[in-house]
């Protein structure tokens, strides 16, 4: 037995029964109380009829009643206002400073076996499990789990705009600059996001409008302020680089950031620095206003179109400088466009219709997610295999939400389908 379990039956009212006091007093709850996940008693403002009396206050919740001297309950002021002591095992009473005995409920008794043994079958899964309820998913109705998933999107939807809330609030409320450094971001992957939000922060877009005529100028200020023209080449085409980053420099007062941050190991040839540099360059010349344009496209297709570059022809035989390759357009790939989509543009979408009180533009997010595929990753597969599968790039959100949010810290007592399948 646990504290969180306690509270969480306590919360939920997972009892069976009419409640006693240790003392004998029948206790009727009219209200259990607001959990509290701060400092202090774990529930505020509960009513319980103990007796004849109606007690408003909190209460706390232990595993053992001695927990409550243990803790030094009685010496913290914070506690003077709690009415009932809520406890699996009443292994000893808790006398008060005032000498009177707190009202205590023993909840073993009143927990149902039910409870236990689906909570337990739920946790006993060893960690190896990726999703512990993956046996017991059949018995939860499609509509309720439909509608739990739906709740999972906008959560993971909000939790998305957690980086376009800082991102925004560091560029003082531009969108496009937070448009931009956002791009940039989900551009460099899992691996390279920070260096590639340093590259963005530390080349001004204004800059990179002025010579947006000029692709190659592009390339050699994002190559050179990425630390990667630095020594010497043997190809023309990075000494070009070379010399048009620095005069650029020097106009410019540039400071680049340091090359060592960038990534390559175990990353595919495809995903290197290098290529996704020149593709985003390639997106900068064509992005004026690219957030004007991007909020008023409601097709995916357009969307796609709009991200679909490729890298300078250099690219087309190299993924490093100086070091040639089979020869293949370095285009950006469908799956990548998506990922650009979901990441950044979506959830950019969503926080301008927080922002400005537009819930038509945080449905059009929404309506774009189910416009798309769903992602193809090991999470998603997993669900697969247990009969929830993924029709579009909202349910796959939903359900990667679930999967990290949850299944993977074994948070079943805050999962929707964890209580659905605790209580029933």
């Amino acid at each position: 037995m646990t504290e969180n379990l306690l509270q969480y039956i306590w919360q939920h009212q997972l009892l069976e029964g009419s409640l006693h006091t240790a003392d004998g007093q029948e206790v009727l709850v009219e209200r259990p109380g607001l959990l509290n996940t701060d400092a202090g008693p774990d529930f505020f403002d509960a009513r319980v009829r103990i007796g004849e009396t109606l007690w408003v206050g909190n209460i706390e919740v232990h595993v053992l009643a001695s927990d409550w001297n243990r803790h030094h309950h009685s010496n913290n002021r914070a506690y003077d206002n709690v009415v009932l002591h809520v406890v699996y095992d009443n292994d000893t009473p808790v006398t008060l400073q005032n000498c009177h005995t707190l009202p205590t409920i023993e909840l073993k008794k009143y927990i149902p076996d039910l409870v236990l043994n689906n909570y337990e079958a739920l946790v006993s899964p060893p960690t190896t499990v990726a999703i512990p309820c993956a046996d017991r998913l059949a018995a939860v109705p499609k509509l309720y789990l439909d509608s739990t998933l739906d709740r999972l999107l906008l959560e993971r939807l909000e939790r998305k705009c957690d980086t376009v809330q800082r991102l925004l609030d560091e560029s003082h409320g531009n969108w496009e600059q937070c448009c931009y450094w956002l791009l940039a971001h989900y551009f460099g992957g899992k691996t390279n996001s920070f260096p590639f939000e340093l590259l963005a922060k530390s080349t001004d877009m204004n800059l990179l409008a002025r010579w947006r005529d000029r692709p190659q100028r592009i390339e050699a200020l994002l190559m050179g302020q990425a630390g990667l023209l630095q020594g010497y080449f043997a190809d023309e085409y990075p000494r070009q680089l070379q010399a048009d980053y620095e005069a650029l420099r020097q106009g410019a007062g540039l400071t680049p950031v340091s090359a060592h941050l960038w990534k390559f190991f175990r990353l595919r040839p495809y995903a290197f620095p290098t290529v996704r540099i020149s593709q985003f360059a390639q997106l900068v010349c064509r992005s004026r206003n690219l957030f004007s344009r991007l909020v008023d496209t409601t097709s995916v297709a357009d969307l796609q179109q709009l991200f679909d570059v490729a890298a300078a022809p250099y690219w087309d035989n190299h993924f490093r400088f100086d070091t040639p390759s089979p020869g293949k357009t370095k285009r950006v790939g469908r799956s990548f466009i998506d990922l650009l989509i979901i990441n950044a543009w979506i959830p950019l979408l969503y926080e301008y219709g927080n922002r400005h009180g537009q819930q038509s533009c945080k449905d059009r997010a929404v309506d774009l997610l189910h416009q798309m595929r769903p992602e193809n990753n090991r999470i998603i597969r997993q669900w697969n295999a247990v009969g929830i599968k993924a029709d579009d790039a909202a349910r796959s959100q939903a359900l990667l939400q679930l999967s990290n949010a949850y299944c993977s810290h074994r948070d079943c007592l805050h999962c929707r389908i964890g209580y659905k399948i605790i209580t029933n």
